[in-house]
């Protein structure tokens, strides 16, 4: 496993292919890049070693857990314990789920696949995975194609590009062109992985593609924006200030990808099934990092009414009630998701998809009113504070410590830290980001409903009713 200095070797070497601000930039100091270091750091943390490393199936090495294909309902808790905490502690994504989802899903796909089919997939894909187990590599899945025409499929658009396909095929591989939107931390990935978005009509062969290439692969640009918390006066820094993200719409101009990185070229039966099997993989992962966004969520609002003297009044109990609630439902339906998995044919374990589906759609409906509670409680300061400037200015600094005192015993460095941080995570421009992510990532609301009612036996509670009224047609 390496080392976080070796993680930062790996990214300098890496070719400028980031576009951002005007700039083509390297990989060094982007935002996001002391979340990744995280999970490089806790791999090697004895006391967490239990959560974060696994036993490769292929080699009985010990791995990152980011970098393991799940054979049993232990390792999908596991995934998901390891992420509740590690989400934690940045207050917000982590970023290396969505790499071993799109791993996961491809151990399971390649194989089906290739007992259709014929193909090879499978075997090319396991010595993929040797490469980035033995790498310990950071991975990024690419699958959310941009779609031009909303009420259009890939063969239908103008313009065929809209949905990533082949134009080429060669002897020694295949040319793609495309590109993939809301590839989060992407430049700070050592490999992309691109899958289908959607279920494809039998015409549709150029587009059931799945590959994988370098971050810094010939003809692939990745263009970009960041995001970060403020920089605040080191009196009144938070743990995260200066600290952020960034987002890639991750273009394929012409990319040449060599066979044996190629897990699905035309089979488009398979495509769709792809799309679908990663987004279960990664609504699993959501059951994890969700709760976790709620935890920070609750205590921050626990810790507002503290600070404002209110945290004994029924409303605030309310309201800190309601977040457990969301967060726990959540988190158990993970478990459950986890208990009722199934071995599939290629051994990797799979989780239930309703449980998935009904956790994440629990979420992403949620999170705006789970904001709204700490809005309610914290008051309007966290959109009005002054800037540590000014709270650390000789002129006005001792006036701004007196008049934003709340509760008695409660110093105005506390106050400020405090409503500090419900700034940077509520009202800006990180926390946008975040409030989107927090809806859309992983899949929208309608798309957990379209999962739900394609898996779950409506029929069956007809007849359960049936049999209750008395009608026996």
């Amino acid at each position: 496993m390496r080392t976080v200095d070796e993680y930062h070797e790996s990214l300098k070497a890496m070719k400028p292919n980031v576009y951002m601000g005007g700039e083509v930039l390297g990989r060094e100091n982007l935002p996001g890049t002391d979340i990744m270091d995280l999970t490089i750091e806790l791999a090697h943390a004895k006391e967490v070693q239990h959560l974060t490393t696994a036993k490769s199936h292929l080699t009985g090495e010990t791995i990152s857990r980011f970098c393991h294909i799940h054979q049993s309902p232990e390792d999908l808790l596991a995934k998901q314990e390891m992420t509740r905490m590690s989400c934690r502690l940045v207050g917000g994504c982590i970023a290396r789920c969505m790499g071993i989802d799109a791993m996961n899903a491809l151990s399971v796909i390649t194989y089906q696949c290739d007992q259709v089919h014929g193909t090879e997939y499978h075997q090319r894909f396991l010595e993929y995975l040797k490469f980035w187990q033995a790498n310990d590599i950071v991975g990024c899945c690419a699958q959310t194609d941009v779609k031009g025409h909303r009420k259009r499929r890939p063969h239908e658009q103008t313009d065929p590009d809209l949905y990533l396909r082949v134009v080429e095929r060669r002897k020694d591989g295949i040319v793609v062109r495309g590109a993939k939107a809301h590839n989060s931390f992407a430049p700070l990935a050592d490999e992309i992985i691109v899958t289908p978005t959607r279920f494809l009509t039998p015409e549709e062969g150029d587009w059931a593609v799945a590959f994988a290439v370098p971050g810094d692969w010939p003809g692939v640009k990745l263009v970009c924006r960041g995001a970060r918390y403020r920089d605040r006066v080191p009196e009144v820094a938070t743990a995260l200030s200066g600290k952020g993200e960034i987002e890639s719409l991750t273009i394929f101009d012409d990319v040449f990808v060599p066979w044996d990185r190629v897990f699905l070229n035309g089979e488009t039966e398979f495509g769709g099934q792809l799309a679908l099997l990663f987004s279960l993989y990664h609504r699993h992962s959501y059951t994890g990092c969700k709760p976790a966004m709620s935890d920070v969520i609750m205590g921050t609002t626990a810790l507002a009414a503290e600070y404002n003297g209110i945290e004994r009044e029924q409303h605030v109990r309310h309201a800190l009630a309601e977040l457990i609630s969301v967060a726990e439902l959540v988190y158990g339906c993970g478990i459950a998701a986890a208990v009722k998995s199934t071995k599939t044919p290629s051994g990797t374990q799979m989780p239930d998809v309703v449980f998935c589906n009904v956790a994440r759609k629990h979420a992403g409906v949620n999170l705006y009113h789970e904001y709204d509670l700490l809005a309610e409680i914290a008051g309007g300061l966290p959109a009005t504070l002054p800037y540590s400037e000014e709270y650390a200015s000789p002129e006005v600094g001792e006036l701004v410590k007196k008049y934003i005192m709340r509760a008695d015993g409660v110093s105005a460095e506390n106050v400020y830290k405090c409503f500090a941080w419900i700034s940077d995570f509520s009202c800006s421009s990180m926390a946008g980001v975040m409030q989107y992510a927090g809806v859309h990532g992983g899949g929208s609301p309608i798309m957990e409903d379209i999962a739900i009612l394609g898996t779950y036996d409506i029929q069956e509670k007809k007849e359960i009713a049936k049999r209750l009224a008395g009608i026996e047609d």
